[in-house]
């Protein structure tokens, strides 16, 4: 692959550009250490994230705050550990809290020198709108899950690209998706013919964390530890391109 074949990059944002389980164990680590749970930090994001997806699937035209919070009524049924309103509505309204990572406001702010940069998001515009301004990037398109009526990896988001694609006058063939999960992103990428990028936020610990596991077939053309690591190859492509 080189990667200054590609016009356009497609960002999955929470996981990739937005450290969602950090913001997620804000949370869910007092709720757990306040219900004297022994449960580690991976065990409540992995138990909250298969709840989280299931929910997301009964329910694709619920708002993103409404997931959250009833992803974590289900997760604390799961679990034996009832979770209050309070508690569910804390995690609910605790998007546009989650941190940045570290690289990508840096990362987005290079690559937008050689690139149009689009969101394709699992949440609402307003928790992304939160979230955008800790990324400090004018993007040029933005998909969530409020405006295609369901969330990743139902073909949604996926669909709605080739009207983005059709304004900025890029072919689909000059579309690169850049996200860290296999199960919301590339899955969905590989159904639909998209070369994508892994951004493997987690390659230094073990398991899935908030992910759940891909259970369909996914692919993808190149992998970095880092958006720093993938926006230092995009440029050094366009250098030489």
């Amino acid at each position: 692959m080189n990667l200054a074949d590609y016009d356009v990059l497609s960002f999955d944002c929470y996981g990739t550009l937005i450290d969602w389980e950090a913001g997620i164990l804000n949370v869910l680590a007092p709720w757990a250490e306040q219900a004297g749970t022994a449960l580690s930090p991976d065990e409540l994001l992995g138990a909250f994230g298969a709840n989280e997806s299931q929910v997301q699937q009964d329910s694709p035209s619920m708002l993103y705050p409404a997931i959250l919070a009833e992803a974590f009524v289900r997760t604390g049924d799961a679990l034996g550990i009832p979770v209050s309103a309070e508690w569910a509505n804390r995690l609910g309204s605790s998007v546009p809290d989650w941190p940045a990572f570290a690289d990508s406001a840096e990362a987005l702010a290079s690559l937008a020198e050689n690139y149009k940069l689009v969101i394709l998001s699992n949440v609402h515009r307003e928790g992304f709108a939160g979230s955008n301004r800790r990324l400090d990037v004018q993007f040029d398109a933005i998909v969530t899950a409020e405006d295609v009526g369901a969330y990743k990896p139902s073909d949604n988001h996926f669909d709605a690209i080739d009207g983005v694609l059709d304004h900025l006058g890029v072919p689909r063939s000059r579309l690169l998706h850049v996200a860290q999960s296999l199960f919301h992103d590339h899955v969905p990428a590989k159904r639909h013919g998209i070369a994508s990028v892994w951004i493997d936020r987690r390659h230094d610990r073990p398991g899935w964390g908030a992910t759940p596991e891909p259970t369909e077939k996914y692919s993808f053309d190149m992998k970095f530890p880092s958006m720093a690591a993938f926006a230092t190859a995009a440029g050094e492509a366009s250098n030489y391109a």
